[in-house]
């Protein structure tokens, strides 16, 4: 099943749901859409000139995380697909299905709509990754399903051995990076941008209102306004590949 379209979710409480969306249109220099949903607890982030690949929504219980969404000319065969690797079902609307992955990670299949313009690179970052943190015990279910799952993506070991990359083909905008966690929790997600300068970054970030958490050799953790835990890398915002 040929992936067409992805789209990076952020999921964040609904009391917060407001600070999200101003920190992130921030950073990724995008403006809302429209508020959709019963709730008005869905909306888009907008670039000029390319196709949108960032969403916000708003979660009514738990602290909210990161989910991706995979958009395909036939939904109903890609969550078939899914189900057969391992997957369950969530929620079936029809036109959009709501699965978990074996480890427990929602992701959604969405109709394509011809998506096809992918954001550029904002002041020196590009949003484009969802890193999946998996729990020791399912690690090698994950890497099997997702690499199963998403037919013409180049699935391959990280630059350490707790990682594995499963790269789209060009021009989709959101690739997915599994992350072997050291302890047993349930699998959950977050977002990651390639950086050209990670502290310039970071800096910039803090003056939007994100607050610092963690810093590897790689990679800074922050967390956002809406109490998001997300991380900035060493990353080519250009190629997504580490620089150097």
């Amino acid at each position: 099943m040929r992936i067409r379209w992805t789209y990076a979710f952020l999921d964040r409480p609904h009391g917060v749901f407001g600070a999200a969306c101003d920190f992130w249109t921030a950073v990724t220099d995008t403006r809302l859409s429209e508020l959709r949903g019963q709730h008005s607890g869905f909306v888009t982030l907008l670039p000029d000139g390319a196709d949108a690949s960032v969403k916000v929504q708003a979660v009514w219980s738990g602290t909210g995380g990161a989910h991706l969404d995979f958009c395909v000319d036939d939904v109903a065969e890609f969550a078939a697909s899914a189900v057969r690797l391992g997957a369950s079902v969530v929620e079936d609307l029809g036109s959009l299905v709501g699965l978990r992955s074996p480890g427990g990670q929602l992701f959604c299949g969405d109709p394509w709509r011809g998506q096809s313009s992918r954001p550029g690179v904002v002041r020196g970052t590009r949003l484009d990754q969802v890193c999946v943190d998996v729990p020791p015990s399912v690690y090698d279910a994950e890497v099997a399903f997702w690499s199963g799952l998403l037919d013409g993506w180049h699935s391959r070991p990280g630059a350490l051995p707790e990682f594995q990359v499963v790269e789209p083909p060009p021009g989709l905008p959101v690739r997915v990076l599994l992350q072997r966690l050291d302890e047993e929790r349930p699998a959950s997600a977050h977002l990651d941008l390639a950086c050209a300068d990670r502290a310039a970054t970071r800096a910039r970030h803090e003056e939007l209102g994100a607050a610092f958490v963690a810093d590897f050799s790689g990679w800074t953790v922050m967390r956002d306004p809406a109490g998001g835990t997300y991380c900035l890398t060493d990353r080519s915002p250009e190629t997504g590949g580490l620089r150097g």
